[in-house]
């Protein structure tokens, strides 16, 4: 099968893109597929061994088969570049338009979360405009949160525009960084317990499959941000995470259903917060869904599926037959 991976994009997340899609690229060849690694610039132009391409609605793209996105953040992961392959009519890994875009926007998933009931933490979503026009009243909305609070960029990823404030006073500082990151931005509460995540292979309905949940463990010293994400040992992860069976089966069919409600397909990591100690049993709270995860041999969404049995090779095959068998859009006329 002739693949075409598209690695870099034009967010803050280029590099880390870039380096999946090299691991995906490495893993198909070896499977014996026909690999066409596409990097789109961060100036927004698409290029193959450095040289711009053209792309033509009706013909494919480079006549690739299938398109494998390995994308992060805005202009990526947020439904633009599955809205360009849908109008170039090829299939593609991954969620489509509504969920990736509904899954990247971090305000827009937890109102959807919080319409359909799933448990979340507390949050405040911010505008620029609010922001100017308010800020003592946003501040003072976000005092009823638990500290510390989160501040992050509504479509950021990779925990970049994101920062965690436990002194008032610094508040509105941390809220105006994030806002060089996007004009949106959500304070969450504080969660108690632990972070967990799950990887996801599904789609349609009835066939979705969750792995083992896994626990991050940070090993910097400090929270989960770039550097521990992406330096080397700067987080592990404990896969089958070590929680007794009544949670973990809480924790799959949490993520099962956050999943299904954001309507994705293909493959999604899904992140949640565990605390044992809860008053009343231990309780389990949705954090985020990321449609398309880390994706290397060595990502935190590869390691779950080794812990649950499935290699890496079976992953890259098992993701193209999905994209491949899902039902197409039906034509305009």
């Amino acid at each position: 099968m002739r693949v075409a991976v598209l690695g870099g994009g034009r967010s803050p997340e280029h590099e880390v893109s870039l380096r999946g899609a090299t691991s995906v690229a490495e893993g198909l060849a070896e499977l014996g597929h026909d690999v066409l690694v596409v990097e789109l610039g961060r100036d927004g132009r698409w290029l193959v061994g450095g040289e711009p391409v053209q792309l033509t609605p009706g013909g494919g793209l480079l006549g690739a088969d299938c398109v494998f996105p390995v994308l992060h953040g805005p202009g990526g992961e947020d439904g633009s570049v599955q809205g360009l392959l849908e109008l170039l009519d090829v299939p593609y890994v991954g969620s489509g338009i509504l969920s990736s875009a509904l899954s990247l926007d971090k305000i827009a998933c937890k109102d959807a979360a919080k319409a359909a009931g799933i448990p979340q933490v507390d949050y405040v979503a911010v505008s620029a405009a609010r922001w100017a026009a308010e800020p003592d009243a946003v501040i003072a909305e976000v005092q009823s949160l638990a500290r510390p609070w989160w501040v992050k960029a509504a479509s950021g990823g990779s925990s970049l525009g994101m920062e965690p404030v436990d002194d008032p006073a610094e508040l509105g500082a941390a809220i105006e960084r994030c806002l060089a990151f996007d004009h949106r931005v959500i304070i969450e509460a504080a969660a108690s317990g632990v972070e967990v995540e799950c990887a996801v292979l599904g789609g349609p309905p009835g066939d979705t499959q969750v792995s083992v949940p896994g626990k991050i463990v940070v090993n910097t010293g400090g929270w989960y941000d770039h550097e521990a994400k992406y330096t080397e040992g700067g987080m592990s992860l404990l896969a089958p995470a070590p929680l007794p069976e009544p949670v973990v089966a809480e924790v799959k069919a949490l993520c099962l259903q956050a999943y299904a409600h954001a309507d994705c397909h293909g493959l999604a990591r899904v992140d949640c917060f565990v605390d044992l100690e809860a008053a009343g049993g231990p309780k389990v709270l949705l954090n985020e869904i990321n449609t398309l995860p880390g994706f290397t041999a060595t990502s935190v969404y590869a390691q779950l599926w080794a812990a649950s049995g499935r290699d890496w090779s079976e992953l890259l095959e098992e993701l193209l037959r999905r994209a491949i068998e899902r039902p197409r859009r039906l034509p305009l006329a």
